[in-house]
């Protein structure tokens, strides 16, 4: 097969599903074989293939936050290690300052070599969220961490498997030679090795693929399938128009975004000039995350079946100022911006551009644990309205795509009891399109630990769009056995008794449109 100076419609279609099907085998090699509720059950994980440049090609239907991000961390690693790559080499990455989001997001890369072991053709990543990764709270997401050190273990293109030799030894050096070490070290070496087997996955396929097309074909339809993607963005931008959004956070902080649309230039300027400075608080956003967020809102507004890939940025030309609370500087804390911080942008970036009312704008991240058993989950909430649609009740919105845990996993793996999980009524925002409903979530402690939550739009509610109304803003509380009720702030540790309850409450989305009699 030769080829040509532009794509073959046909072939681009055949390689575009490719690239995402081995993405996807990817994903089921890395659920079948890790170990965490996290990964197995919660499918807090992604998957992606990238060319030899380290950009991204093709991805599976994942977590967004991660896969706007990950070709950061394969380029980096691409710059800092390239002369020393082998055949059989995988590395591990979570720095928020090299691609990473958070220190829990460990990202294994996988150099992919031609058969000859001379020449590297592609690159595999799969990033998990680890169930613990050290940090001064269990399940490592602390509500009220200063610095990243305090988030827990720092992985910066550590060489974890050095020509086919699993380096168990050094790996559990480094997860406990720390402040704050990881808790259960067994658990984190076997998600590593599900990751080092989804990434095997793929390079496997990607090989087959080279010996049934031709590597030249292969290659070159990488880059038509970007360059695809790059035209669709482009379309998609042609019919949207300038606007300017300020968003204020539960914390104080805010983040102001203006749109500038080039019509000759098919392009679109992201300024976030404004946006408040690096924090104290672990609500800083690292640029691959602000980057991935962006990302997602114009992959979403394109009507194509298109694979998110690097293709999509090329449009794009992103202001983010440096030391902001959206580009932080080392040692910031930024476990929650890559959770809560990354939902903000997405909203404040659909009300600039006027064509989505906000949805529950946090993933509700609720951790807890002790030194025997450490669980965090993200719990879903309301979408906004958009102009010809109503929100979606009880559902994980935007940057966040993971499920919960099956009641019957998790009472059966830690000592808790799900004692409801229900709608909430009349939490969206009404209008003519009403916002999606939160939900109730109780869970009861069979045991002492230690609780975490970090959440957002407990002061603040979610903004409706052209007259609809604001959705009701979450609550989180704590009932003791006693009786009696303890009200918590957007983020709070707390400690849980034998029969305590957690009760949390999530936010609706906004309304979009005045109500019309």
């Amino acid at each position: 097969m030769s080829i040509l100076s532009q794509s073959d419609p046909v072939y681009l279609e055949i390689f575009k599903n490719l690239y995402q099907f081995i993405a996807e085998q990817m994903g089921i090699t890395l659920q079948n074989t890790a170990s965490s509720v996290n990964i197995k059950e919660r499918l807090d994980f992604s998957c992606a293939i990238f060319d030899h440049e380290g950009l991204l090609v093709a991805n599976a239907p994942h977590i967004p936050v991660h896969l706007g991000s990950m070709s950061e961390s394969v380029r980096s690693l691409i710059q800092d290690r390239e002369n020393t790559f082998k055949p059989g080499n995988v590395y591990l990455s979570n720095n928020p300052y090299n691609g990473g989001t958070h220190l829990p997001d460990v990202t294994a890369i996988t150099p992919v070599f031609d058969e000859a072991e001379q020449q590297i053709l592609f690159y595999v990543a799969s990033r998990g969220h680890q169930a613990d990764i050290g940090g001064i709270t269990p399940g490592s997401m602390p509500p009220h961490s200063k610095t990243v050190d305090e988030e827990g273990i720092l992985f910066d293109n550590f060489l974890l498997v050095e020509t086919g030799y699993f380096r168990e030894k050094e790996l559990k050096e480094h997860l406990t030679n720390n402040l704050y070490p990881a808790r259960n070290i067994e658990q984190n070496i076997a998600d590593f090795q599900a990751q080092i087997a989804a990434n095997e996955k793929g390079a496997q396929e990607l090989r087959k693929m080279v010996t049934q097309y031709e590597l030249s074909t292969v290659q070159a339809y990488m880059k038509f399938v970007q360059d695809n993607a790059e035209e669709s963005v482009r379309k998609a931008i042609d019919v949207l128009k300038d606007g300017e959004f300020s968003y204020p956070m539960d914390n104080g902080a805010q983040i102001k975004i203006k749109v500038t649309i080039d019509r000759e230039k098919r392009s679109a300027t992201i300024d976030f000039t404004g946006t408040s400075q690096q924090l104290l608080s672990n609500f800083n956003a690292p640029k691959a995350v602000t980057q991935a967020a962006v990302l997602y809102v114009f992959r979403t507004l394109v009507d194509d079946n298109i694979p998110l890939n690097a293709g999509c940025l090329n449009p794009l030309n992103l202001i983010i100022p440096s030391g902001g609370m959206l580009n932080p500087t080392y040692p910031a804390a930024v476990v929650a911006g890559n959770v809560e911080t990354s939902q903000a942008v997405v909203d404040a970036l659909y009300g600039a551009l006027g064509v989505l009312a906000a949805s529950q704008g946090t993933m509700n991240n609720f951790t807890f644990g002790n030194e025997r058993y450490q669980y965090y989950e993200t719990i879903c909430g309301g979408s906004g309205a958009g102009s010809s649609f109503d929100g979606t009740d009880a559902v994980h919105t935007h940057m966040t795509n993971s499920r919960l845990t099956d009641p019957e996993v998790l009472e059966y793996r830690y000592p808790v009891l799900l004692e409801s999980f229900s709608i909430r009524p009349n939490s969206g925002g009404k209008g003519r399109y009403k916002g999606g409903n939160g939900i109730i979530r109780k869970i009861r402690f069979l045991e002492p630990m230690t609780a975490n939550i970090l959440s957002e739009h407990r002061v603040i509610p979610t903004f409706g769009l052209v007259g609809g109304e604001a959705g009701k803003v979450g609550k989180n509380t704590v009932q003791r056995e006693d009786g009696t009720v303890e009200e918590l702030r957007s983020t709070a540790t707390v400690e849980m008794k034998s029969g305590d309850i957690f009760i949390i409450e999530t936010p609706g989305g906004g309304g979009y449109g005045k109500m019309t009699i």
